[in-house]
């Protein structure tokens, strides 16, 4: 079990507050400091509505003093854990943090914020205040994009920020081709598709509702977002948001952006992430999740059994699926078994091909979009002569 170190008071603000920062700590001597002043310069907040939680798990360079040392200088109040864990991971530490910010915020309350960043990562004095804007604009979560930190990304080579660009351009592509297929109203374009810890926030209603942070050793964050979707909550990947994070090559916890630059690093062939896949299966993925959606809508899915053998999923499966009551629950159990959904990454050898293809696939349904606008309009300006006419033909 975790020993916890009570050695660091927590701040006692005149009132609680409703919007709470989660940071999972360890061994950050080195970038403590510059995120929790980033974080002391947010702008645009109610005064006293900010928290921040520092969950210190298994520190041993003296993050602890420095924590301590640096709280007196800071305007936003501080409530910090010191805990000893053997068995102790990202998904496990990052839960923690967040389930002490729904403590502090009252976890009776029907309202407040949590959000999560990394001790590593420096947010601009906007990120807060971005966040709860798209909140209020309707999400129930909000994912934002990450950027290096410029100093520590020059180092790298730059092979790397060559296949970095061609991910991002050919990403970008497929994440447009998405939203005009199966488009988002609380998602829409212009969009992304990051979903990192160092970047998240959510309606603390929404996080008890889904059981909170999965406690798992990696890719927490993504096993997150995912089932706050299969729950129907709406999730804005905002392109505003956006956050600095270390470019080092050692990181703290595995797999996460350390070990993903370091991997790249020693072995540039290695597979993209799994939605960078062909054109063809992206668009018949994209397709196939918007007549899920609407077949689940209509009450169809348990009636007609064409989806099922089209996607090579059997009878006892189907049927498991048509009973799912969120039609989100329904998509992501299709996705797990169908294997004509299973996901086949590219190497960034195939990039260039995929982005030609996929840049063309895009104009010809962005043609047709500004098609659909024009037909639109003119159907709506013609709509009044009509109803003139037809009131002078039954007029006496």
């Amino acid at each position: 079990m975790p020993s916890a170190h009570p050695s660091l008071a927590t701040d006692a603000p005149s009132r609680r507050p409703d919007t709470v920062i989660a940071i999972p700590v360890r061994n950050e001597a080195e970038r403590i400091t510059a995120c929790l002043r980033a974080i002391d310069a947010q702008a645009g907040l109610v005064p006293g509505s900010l928290g921040v939680v520092l969950f210190l798990n298994n520190c041993t360079d003296g993050t602890d003093r420095i924590v301590e040392d640096l709280r007196p200088s800071l305007s936003v109040p501080l409530q910090v854990s010191v805990v000893t864990f053997a068995g102790a991971n990202a998904g496990w530490a990052r839960r923690a943090a967040m389930d002490a910010a729904v403590d502090w915020i009252g976890a009776e309350s029907g309202a407040g914020t949590i959000l999560s960043t990394d001790a590593d990562s420096r947010v601009p004095p906007d990120w807060v205040a971005r966040n709860l804007a798209a909140l209020e604009a309707g999400a129930d979560a909000v994912a934002g994009r990450i950027e290096l930190d410029p100093d520590e990304a020059a180092l790298l080579p730059p092979s790397l920020h060559a296949r970095g660009r061609l991910e991002d351009a050919y990403g970008a592509l497929l994440t447009e081709a998405e939203a005009r297929i199966d488009p988002d109203p609380y998602d829409p374009w212009p969009c992304h598709r990051t979903t990192i810890g160092a970047t998240l926030s959510v309606r603390l209603s929404a996080y008890r509702q889904v059981g909170g942070m999965p406690a798992i050793a990696l890719g927490e964050d993504g096993a997150f977002v995912a089932a706050l979707l299969a729950q129907g909550f709406h999730v804005r990947h905002a392109p505003d948001v956006v956050v600095t994070v270390s470019g080092r090559l050692t990181g703290r916890a595995p797999g996460g952006v350390a070990d993903t630059i370091r991997a790249r690093c020693e072995k540039p062939d290695s597979l993209c992430d799994a939605r960078l896949e062909a054109v063809p299966h992206a668009l018949f993925r994209y397709a196939w999740r918007r007549r899920l959606r609407r077949l689940h809508g209509e009450g169809r899915l348990g009636t007609t059994k064409t989806w099922a053998r089209l996607l090579s999923i059997g009878p006892v499966d189907a049927a498991r699926i048509a009973a799912l009551p969120l039609p989100g629950l329904a998509v992501a159990e299709a996705e797990r078994v169908s294997p004509r959904l299973g996901y086949a990454p590219l190497g960034p050898a195939h990039l260039p091909r995929h982005i030609r293809i996929a840049t063309g696939v895009l104009a010809v349904m962005r043609i047709a979009a500004r098609l659909r606008i024009r037909v639109a309009a003119i159907g709506r300006s013609t709509a009044p002569e009509a109803d003139v006419v037809a009131i002078e033909t039954r007029a006496p």
